[in-house]
């Protein structure tokens, strides 16, 4: 991976963790759960997902694309599900 990448994905997960704890509404949430006598760790993955982005786009993906138009989900949309675990209908 490109340094410069790298340096990116490591800016954007440090605003990730600066935009949680300097929410107002979590730490209200978290202040109101201690209230009721529990301690509160808050622990939070992210899976940072890259796609390049060319100027000509592949046909495979274009194809695949095109299959999907009437269906709710793109090869993408699947791609993605399926790294979560969860199946879609009619797909292999």
């Amino acid at each position: 991976m490109n340094p410069r990448l790298r340096d990116l994905i490591q800016q954007l997960g440090e605003a990730i963790h600066e935009s949680v704890i300097e929410s107002e509404q979590i730490a209200g949430v978290v202040q109101n759960i201690r209230r009721h006598g529990f301690d509160v760790m808050l622990m939070l993955e992210a899976t940072i997902g890259l796609n390049d982005v060319t100027t000509d786009a592949d046909p495979s993906a274009q194809q695949d694309d095109q299959e999907n138009e009437g269906g709710p989900f793109t090869s993408h949309d699947v791609n993605f599900l399926k790294s979560l675990r969860i199946s879609v209908e009619g797909e292999e």
